[in-house]
């Protein structure tokens, strides 16, 4: 569709000048003398550009540029004028005016600019429509939003699984939107109007996490003061999402089997046995073959939980997704705090398509909510963004010898590293000893040693 221009002023010789200037960049021009003719035309059509005088022989251009609410009807407004108040024209801008130029023009040069700068937001403009009605093609998979090969493959697989009741494990990065996955499973299957829980396994111990999964009786444990139903209960008829599956400790592997192949538990003190009526999804960002390998995962188990498997990929593996998920974010999180801001600039799209993105779509829908927090109103550009997606590719300060910032699984797992060492430096090489300074379970910390090589498979350390 060809792009056009109309320029309302009463001078001749202005109108030829600016005639010239948008051809020039490739659009129709149009000319209106006054309001009246300005209303007539923008009335019948969109405009890409409007340049409008401030003073016309029937009224006040600035009056009429507020009278089409710019910000409404998408087109961008550059007011002219010779009588500029400034007040006036920031109040115009903050209400959807563009940007204003005082006569006479400084020079052509900077005219040229002006253009160009509006006529790259009306092209953002313009992108954030189309990927908008591109993230209401997929909004029947809620917020999975991602047009790529490797979504569609993945949305696919979703349709055909979820109203089946088998197990499912679903393999990706940190930030990929596994949780999300889980829940599209769920949504999808004929348990959707039952409870969906979700336990992050890697943020309890190992006490909590069974007594949480299982449930115990009053009096099961020290502190145990009443009867509490576990989430193996509370996901009755539903979906039980355990999330990082990897974390759970060889004791609670064995445990989770035996639930999984008798499809029965007990609570913690009790010998009743409760029927298991829950659908089971895990999740894990470390590859499990690899653990088993390493002797760190049951192979029994995860036979019994990768009966279909999912992958969510990275960031890096989807890049044409990333402009329409940046015009996704900005627009929810625009509705949530009562935000204006936007759309996102061609430099500002190029720059978050070509960020390195190590905390893949979390990541990204972070660096949208600083910028819509720190800019609540107007285009976003690249320079916009520097503070956010630039900073990844300079150097920052450091801390302990590691470049900031990290991605927060990246500090996460330097942290229980650096952790580790330094208990067994202070235990002196016990693991029993290391165990009663961390207040964590030996097992549950022995787990973790052995994650990240600190003690070798069959050699627990020295124990007292």
């Amino acid at each position: 569709m060809k792009r056009r221009a109309l320029i309302v002023d009463d001078d001749v010789n202005t109108c030829e000048l600016l005639e010239e200037l948008v051809q020039a960049q490739g659009l129709e021009a149009e000319v209106a003398g006054n309001v009246q003719r300005a209303r007539e035309l923008t009335a019948r059509c969109r405009y890409n550009l409007l340049l409008v005088d401030q003073r016309l022989p029937d009224g006040n251009g600035l009056d009429f540029v507020r009278e089409l609410d710019v910000s409404q009807t998408r087109q961008v407004a550059v007011l002219m004028t010779g009588f500029v108040d400034v007040r006036d024209a920031v109040s115009a801008i903050r209400e959807g005016l563009f940007d204003y130029l005082e006569k006479p023009f400084e020079s052509l040069d900077a005219l040229e600019a002006v253009i160009r700068r509006a006529l790259a937001y009306d092209t953002a403009l313009c992108e954030a429509d189309a990927y908008r009605e591109m993230v209401a093609t997929v909004s029947g998979h809620d917020n999975l939003v991602g047009q790529s090969p490797p979504m569609q493959q993945l949305m696919k697989q979703i349709a055909q699984v979820a109203p089946l009741d088998t197990t499912v494990l679903i393999e990706g990065e940190s930030g990929t939107g596994k949780e999300l996955v889980a829940r599209l499973l769920h949504g999808g299957s004929p348990r959707k109007r039952n409870p969906f829980i979700a336990v992050n396994c890697g943020a309890l111990t190992e006490e909590l996490l069974e007594s949480a999964l299982f449930g115990y009786e009053r009096g099961a444990f020290t502190g145990a003061e009443r009867t509490t139903p576990g989430f193996f209960e509370a996901a009755s008829g539903g979906t039980l999402f355990l999330d990082e599956i990897a974390d759970m400790s060889p004791r609670l592997q064995a445990a989770l089997l035996r639930v999984v192949e008798e499809r029965c538990f007990k609570r913690l003190g009790s010998q009743a046995v409760q029927a298991g009526d829950f659908r089971l999804v895990c999740a894990t960002n470390q590859p499990l073959e690899g653990l088993v390998e390493k002797q760190r995962f049951r192979e029994d188990l995860l036979w019994r939980l990768s009966v279909v498997t999912l992958r969510t990929p990275p960031l890096r593996e989807r890049r044409s997704d990333i402009a329409t998920l940046a015009s996704y974010f900005l627009e929810q999180l625009n509705r949530r705090y009562g935000r204006q801001a936007g759309p996102l600039t061609p430099d500002a799209l190029e720059a978050l398509k070509s960020a390195p993105w190590r905390g893949n779509v979390r990541e990204l829908r972070h660096v949208i909510e600083r910028v819509v927090a720190l800019q609540p109103l107007g285009a976003i550009t690249a320079s916009d963004l520097f503070d956010t997606v630039g900073r990844r590719r300079s150097r920052g300060p450091t801390w302990e010898g590691w470049q900031l910032p990290l991605d927060y699984a990246e500090a996460k797992e330097k942290f229980e590293r650096l952790w580790l060492e330094h208990l067994l430096e202070a235990a002196q090489g016990n693991v029993s000893a290391a165990a009663r300074m961390s207040g964590l379970a030996r097992q549950n910390l022995y787990t973790r040693l052995h994650r990240y090589r600190k003690v070798g498979a069959g050699n627990e350390g020295r124990d007292a």
